[in-house]
């Protein structure tokens, strides 16, 4: 479960105990939501803190928290995650009162379709970073196993596939809600080329095709 954070500002009994008792938690999560996206986000957040004055211990604990409750309801994880982390009696030796009020604002603020600005500076770095566009068809493929398992009244392929483009295209779309409040040239040149690609809707369902059919063969 370790994961090379290439930042010497992290305590070491800090990522010691989050390593070994968080990191497995995520193993209850779908794989799109898993260990390796959150090794993604941290990676992604302590990046983009570099240019920002903070404290890496709680850039780092708030993107290891931001998803532990997404197995139990996807659709208020964010609330879930911080009570997990608001609850955790063991990770508060390492922080202040306020600097816990920070992270449970933070893991609550992080979500891409929030209806509110991250309150803090941690909640707008882990936001940003949790934007993670690797590929379209890897979007594609997290989406639609998503909802193979969450919409299961989608009986038939079709259903299915028009579900992807129409939650892509939401999200990931000329106006899609998927919003970074600090500038990240990463995901930037990565939407504009999802933009671009939800264009042509007919090219992009059978995209989506092709996808699910590496996925089921």
């Amino acid at each position: 479960m370790n994961i090379d954070t290439e930042n010497d500002e992290i305590k070491p009994e800090l990522k010691e105990y989050i390593e070994n008792e968080i990191f497995p938690l995520y193993d209850k999560n779908e794989k799109g939501h898993g260990i390796d996206h959150i090794h993604t986000v941290i990676k992604r957040s302590l990046k983009i803190a570099e240019g920002y004055n903070v404290n890496k211990n709680i850039v780092y604990t708030v993107a290891a928290y931001h998803d532990l409750g997404h197995y139990i309801n996807p659709k208020i994880h964010e609330k879930l995650s911080a009570e997990i982390f608001m609850k955790d009696e063991k990770i508060k030796k390492w922080f202040t009162e306020e600097e816990i009020q920070i992270i449970k604002e933070a893991i609550e603020d992080h979500r891409a379709s929030s209806d509110h600005e991250p309150r803090n500076i941690y909640g707008k770095i882990v936001s940003t970073a949790d934007r993670t566009i690797k590929s379209i068809d890897t979007c594609i493929k997290r989406t639609y196993l998503y909802g193979k398992k969450n919409n299961p009244e989608l009986t038939t392929r079709k259903e299915q596939i028009n579900r992807v483009y129409e939650h892509l295209n939401d999200k990931y779309g000329k106006n899609g809600y998927a919003k970074t409040y600090l500038y990240d040239e990463e995901f930037e040149n990565a939407k504009a080329k999802f933009v671009e690609a939800l264009q042509d809707k007919e090219a992009f369902l059978k995209r989506i095709e092709n996808v699910i059919k590496d996925i089921e063969e």
